[in-house]
């Protein structure tokens, strides 16, 4: 979307918490903010820093479109045990979250922008929790079988397991099989997929893993992911995903029980925004 903004003549911004989220925008937006201060460990910026670089560039640039994160809650998330142990500090730090999303809106009124503002406030996943020894590994499994073993690669998302093949072309189809179903014997797995059946690139793997709540993937070693927080799999599927602003094409207060979708952002700014479907139309669908 700034992409397709940007060849319009629009003006675009991003202000982005998370050192690698910046990279991977990189100078898609006009106008960027590195994150700063990056606290340790975690290489984001708190989120009243982020904020604050927010409130700032609309006041600087007035972008049409700005793309903001803010990384508080997903880290604390991240790092809350079993989604108990640490609970107090992530409630602190969603408590925390809704006041910097009230100072923008506040500012947006205060300036007068509120009226033809909108604004999308959304997550990318939720979370789901694990106990230490509560994970799921993979590679023992198929390593145990002559013909995989040292010819699958792993990737984990703590929730889904990628795998990929890397043998012979001409083994592949035969792999896959084997692969598909020596997985959905290990104990923790919640369902085995295709990437085609996912609407996923191929490069999405040969065969994608989801484990069950309260599990975690651990590959390719089991101390491989000790994150207790991790997402990927259903568990992690439902999502906030309100609008408000005084813009004329966001309608009163409407509650919707339909399964929100960060696939439904696309086509709810481009509504917005009076842009076009491009070709082969969105994924997803405007909320508005």
């Amino acid at each position: 979307m700034l992409e397709r903004l940007h060849r319009r003549g629009l003006a675009t911004g991003s202000v982005l918490s998370k050192e690698y989220l910046y990279g991977i925008f990189g100078t898609r937006a006009t106008h960027r903010w590195e994150p700063f201060p990056l606290l340790p460990l975690t290489d984001h910026a708190p989120d009243q820093a982020t904020m604050d670089a927010l409130i700032a560039m609309v006041d600087n640039h007035d972008p049409h479109l700005v793309f903001t994160n803010l990384g508080d809650v997903d880290r604390f998330g991240h790092a809350d045990l079993s989604g108990q142990t640490l609970k107090a500090a992530r409630n602190a730090a969603l408590a925390d979250t809704d006041i910097q999303v009230g100072r923008f809106v506040d500012h947006l009124k205060e300036t007068g922008r509120w009226r033809h503002s909108a604004i999308i406030v959304l997550a990318d996943h939720s979370m789901d929790w694990s106990d230490p020894d509560a994970f799921v590994s993979l590679a023992p499994a198929l390593d145990s079988d002559a013909m995989l073993a040292g010819k699958v690669v792993i990737a984990q998302n703590g929730g889904a397991d990628l795998l990929y093949w890397t043998g012979p072309t001409s083994q592949r189809a035969e792999a896959v099989r084997r692969m598909r179903s020596i997985v959905s014997e290990v104990d923790g797995v919640l369902s085995v997929h295709s990437a085609a059946a996912l609407r996923l690139s191929p490069r999405a793997g040969n065969v994608i893993a989801f484990c069950e709540a309260g599990r975690r993937f651990s590959d390719p070693q089991p101390l491989s992911n000790p994150i207790p927080g991790n997402h990927g799999h259903p568990a992690t599927q439902p999502i906030p995903f309100f609008v408000s602003g005084g813009h004329p094409a966001v309608p009163g207060r409407v509650a919707s029980s339909r399964p929100a979708s960060t696939v439904d952002v696309a086509p709810t700014i481009g509504r917005l925004l009076g842009l076009p479907e491009p070709t082969g139309g969105y994924d997803g669908s405007s909320v508005l």
